[in-house]
């Protein structure tokens, strides 16, 4: 029952789908393109094919069907990720053995539950009626309501707890949700973590409930309690790793290739009611790497909409650096100066909303604004003070064209010679990330004849996989011309496309060219679907990389190998010819000459 659901839900959907909605993808001939949401790269090897249903990535060799997928970037286990798939797929699956679901899936029931409590609260309590009409006076209407799943939480101490004990879940379960907390008095009992607040609920990408924002909405409790309280770290909910709405603005956000970030829940909902989809927001918690990580597979323009404090070494400051080091396109909409945040200025008027961010200027601006507003340029002091918090921004950018219009610009608003501060940048210790990657990626690689071979033959692997019928380079007399281990492979591999076994040292022969081209590792299924996902991976990789005949190519490379044969030849006979020189053996020397003649004439 189980593989025939597994069957349906991957009928049901297209790996462009699910993969694109986590990653932005750019056609490029049959396939498409993106950068690799699991390791850090600067050009873009990530590739999906339509035809074949799966994904790849070149640089760090990952890649499979879209439940690996999801596997991976949501850091889940099959069984979740076969619901997360099935939901997108509109299946409905079958009702398990309560005692097979993992945690995991036991918390996102629990957190869905309470959510559809809290939804039920706002109309069924005069407080919640309370609740909402303060909602509503804030400017959110009834469909963003329902939309964004608000609710109320009751101000009682276990109504929550008791709703979903009887449903079939321990209070030890609930705690775990973060939706209680233990009496310190009695660890085996709990009391209700929000009570009397509106609740936010929060949403990972796919749209499950992993955690809820409460706020209180009366004055009077506002003075006696913290205005936010939030969901702690569990199991489903770390606040490092989720971006509030960005279930409903990704789209918007590659649509726009732009992402506004906004520092309130009231914010981000306000905006998209007004038709500025492409909100997210950070949910009163710094930028982290893994925050900006996720947006960067939608877009690397960012425009941030909250309260810029750039002093000292500041939560903010942190963020602003880590962005501008992953190559954020950074903007600041200003509207602070103001005192007002994104929704007033959009319950007010959204045109004016849509100006502030048309004009957005660039985090370099705001920099240089804000370090001039705070400092008199007149004065050394001043000047110095200037130099202390912009040069840092600016020893960040990585682009040396960027950087010095910056430090042109720098000089010429504090009067001084470019050279001075050129060399007050130099005394600013420690280089970006972003700067040491490049540096790393941009060392002079020395490709020796021993490599070229390895390239070469991994090429000829590529397009035979593309078609197997290149499988009679075997019969083909450069045949010899390959390594020991390449032959071995293709040996092997002919006999697996043959539908024929093969024995535990062939396996093992094989599985050595699996890790050494493409870092494909065991796993439950067994050694033939890791062959399967292996062949299809670089059957897609020849596809992309090589447009040429693929028996033409392949004509070519062998040549290339035994170029390089021949090449190695004649320099060890080289060698050897300089040593009988060194000793005077003209003899030797002569025939060593005529042999280096004779194969000379093979290149």
């Amino acid at each position: 029952m189980l593989d025939s659901q597994i069957e349906e839900v991957k009928n049901r959907l297209n790996v462009i789908d699910v993969v694109g909605s986590y990653v932005k993808l750019t056609k490029t001939g049959a396939n498409y393109r993106g950068v690799c949401p699991f390791h850090s790269e600067k050009k873009p090897s990530f590739f999906v094919s339509p035809a074949r249903q799966m994904w790849h990535c070149f640089g760090c060799g990952a890649g499979s069907s879209i439940f690996d997928f999801v596997m991976k970037i949501e850091g889940v286990e099959f069984g979740d990720a076969l619901k997360i798939l099935a939901t997108k797929a509109g299946i409905e699956l079958k009702k398990e053995n309560p005692k097979l679901r993992t945690e995991r899936q036991r918390l996102y029931e629990i957190c869905e539950l309470a959510c559809k409590f809290f939804e039920k609260q706002l109309d069924a309590s005069a407080v919640g009626k309370e609740a909402k009409e303060y909602l509503k006076k804030r400017g959110i209407i009834d469909e963003s309501l329902k939309k964004w799943r608000i609710g109320y939480s009751p101000d009682t101490w276990q109504s929550l707890s008791d709703f979903l004990v009887s449903k079939g879940y321990s209070r030890s379960e609930v705690v775990r949700a973060g939706l209680a907390v233990e009496k310190e008095s009695n660890r085996a009992d709990s009391y209700d973590r929000f009570r009397g607040r509106i609740i936010f609920p929060i949403l990972d990408i796919n749209s499950q409930v992993i955690g809820f924002g409460a706020r209180v909405f009366k004055s009077a409790n506002e003075k006696e309690v913290a205005k936010y309280i939030n969901t702690p770290q569990t199991l489903l909910y770390d606040k490092s790793n989720v971006l509030y709405g960005l279930n409903h603005a990704k789209v918007s956000v590659r649509k726009k290739n732009q992402c506004v970030l906004t520092e309130g829940y009231t914010d981000t909902i306000l905006c998209h009611q007004a038709g500025f989809d492409n909100t997210v927001a950070a949910s009163g918690t710094a930028l982290t790497n893994r925050h900006l990580d996720i947006l960067k597979r939608y877009s690397e323009n960012l425009l941030l909409a909250f309260d810029m404090d750039l002093a000292g070494d500041s939560a903010t400051k942190r963020g602003i650096n880590l962005a501008q080091e992953k190559g954020f396109n950074i903007k600041v909409v200003e509207t602070y100066s103001k005192g007002e945040d994104p929704a007033d200025i959009v319950k007010r008027n959204p045109a004016e909303w849509e100006k502030y961010v048309s004009e957005a200027r660039s985090i370099m601006d705001y920099y240089f604004d804000s370090a001039f507003s705070a400092f008199d340029k007149a004065t050394a002091e001043g000047k110095k003070e200037i130099g202390r918090i912009v040069l840092p921004a600016i020893k960040k950018i990585s682009n040396k064209i960027e950087q010095s219009h910056w430090i042109s610009k720098l000089a010429q608003r504090l009067g001084v010679k470019e050279e001075f501060v050129t060399e007050e940048l130099k005394k600013i210790s420690g280089a970006t990330l972003k700067e040491s990657v490049l540096r790393t990626e941009t060392k002079e690689k020395v490709i020796g004849p021993e490599m070229r071979k390895k390239l070469i033959e991994e090429k000829i692997i590529s397009l035979i996989l593309r078609d197997p019928e290149n499988l009679n380079v075997i019969e083909q007399p450069q045949y010899i011309y390959f390594s020991e281990k390449t032959r071995t492979f293709l040996e092997d591999l002919k006999k697996f496309i043959g539908e024929q076994k093969l024995d535990e040292a062939e396996e093992k022969d094989i599985k050595a060219v699996f890790a050494n081209f493409a870092d494909i590792q065991d796993t439950k299924d067994g050694f033939k679907a890791d062959l399967k996902n292996f062949l299809a991976a670089f059957s897609l990789r020849a596809e992309i990389e090589y447009e040429e005949d693929g028996s033409d190519e392949v004509s070519l490379c062998m040549l290339q190998l035994k170029n390089l044969f021949v090449k190695n030849q004649l320099n060890s006979i080289s060698r050897q010819i300089r040593e009988a020189e060194q000793s005077k053996d003209s003899e030797k020397v002569k025939g060593l000459i005529g042999e280096f003649t004779k194969i000379s004439k093979e290149l």
